[in-house]
């Protein structure tokens, strides 16, 4: 699979999106002043606990506060509290966890008046950046994504990528990442590790220990409410997650972020950095590479499925879940044997596009998919796997 990465810069607004094949998979803004990004540290301050949904609302400088709930305190809350407490104080003046006293796991059924206080301080994590009228969703659960490796304060297990399948690179990369980590941090070794040289891997360790030294430092300030770690810019991110050798081209119009990943590709997969280019043309960048037209056509109520000969979705959003409708745009009858493997063949085909349009249009909860019937229990299997 071939893909390709635009990056139109106009604006304070960067427009991201991922082609697989030449087709829109991907497509993602952000404003260049949004300061709650997903993986963004704050330090904040708890305004009002909510015991009824077993949640905390927190400051966090945004004009909304953030959302906590107990679920997602996580079972080491009140170490990262002591670790904030002292940190604040100067109390701890390393970002070292090796001698750092582990305290109780929290009961993973409390309630959160037993274990928050209003004006509490809390280390926190954005899961969820704010939409509509609602703030940012957190979790005090800290995990620094990298490139290789996932690290986690306070926690000691080495955890690997189910997707790994072998049982001797799992052990390579556990007894590897086993000697590297830093005490008093769990690590989980992400799918894309996998066959990575030991110097790749320990450059990814100390990137993120690197990570955690600048937000000891940010926490030592003491300024509540604050951010003490920004996340990468969404491109760098979608890098991160997802650059492999099937990214054969990085396209964007601005000069500057043109820099910026050429820097990071130089630095997670040096000898690519030359897919980077910089685009200037009168033509706009979405236009020149048909995206501004496959927006337009996929993000509307119906969708059509590509070589499939007018089959075509309907794609109806409702309060509570997500309705896709299978149409064949020619009638099939349930009679003949060339109808109903049509009908396989339009489902098949209807169920890719379904998958490409959740990643593009981001949609989560219930989704409902109508596929066209199917009298053929063989077919219905060959559709649900």
């Amino acid at each position: 699979m071939k893909k390709e990465l635009i990056v139109s810069h106009e604006g304070d607004l960067t427009k991201i999106a991922l082609l697989e094949d030449g087709r829109l998979c991907e497509l993602h803004e952000e404003e260049d002043k949004n300061d709650f990004v997903v993986g963004d540290l704050f330090i904040g301050k708890i305004k009002k606990l909510a015991p009824n949904l077993n949640a905390a609302f927190v400051n966090i400088g945004y004009e909304k506060d953030a959302f906590l709930h107990y679920q997602d305190l996580g079972p080491q809350f009140l170490t990262y509290k002591k670790f904030l407490k002292d940190a604040i104080a100067k109390k701890e003046n390393s970002s070292s966890l090796k001698n750092f006293a582990i305290q109780p796991e929290i009961d993973k059924n409390g309630t959160v008046d037993k274990i928050l206080a209003k004006d509490d301080v809390v280390l926190l994590q954005i899961t969820k950046e704010p939409i509509s009228t609602k703030g940012p969703r957190i979790s005090t659960q800290i995990a620094l994504t990298g490139r290789f490796l996932v690290l986690i304060p306070f926690d000691n297990k080495i955890s690997i990528s189910k997707k790994i399948r072998t049982s001797e690179e799992k052990e390579r990369l556990r007894t590897l990442i086993g000697s590297i980590k830093p005490e008093g941090f769990g690590v989980i070794i992400r799918t894309v590790a996998e066959g990575k040289k030991v110097a790749d891997l320990h450059n990814d360790m100390n990137q993120l220990v690197q990570k955690w030294e600048n937000t000891f430092k940010n926490i030592q300030k003491g300024k509540v409410p604050s951010k003490v770690l920004s996340e990468d810019d969404k491109a760098s991110s979608i890098l991160r997650d997802n650059f492999n050798q099937d990214f054969v081209n990085i396209y964007c119009d601005d000069e500057s972020m043109v820099e910026e990943m050429k820097n990071y590709v130089e630095m997670i997969a040096p000898e690519r950095k030359n897919i980077v280019q910089y685009y200037n043309s009168h033509i706009p960048l979405f236009e020149y590479y048909n995206v501004e037209k496959q927006m337009k056509q996929s993000f509307g109520k119906h969708v059509n499925i590509p070589s499939s000969k007018g089959a075509y979705l309907v794609i109806e959003h409702t309060e509570a879940l997500h309705v896709v409708d299978v149409n064949s745009g020619n009638n099939i009858s349930a009679g003949s044997t060339a109808n109903r493997e049509h009908a396989l063949h339009v489902n098949k085909m209807a169920a890719t596009e379904v998958a490409r349009q959740l990643r593009l249009r981001d949609m989560g909860g219930i989704i409902v998919v109508d596929f066209i019937d199917m009298t053929s229990a063989d077919h219905r299997r060959d559709l649900f796997e």
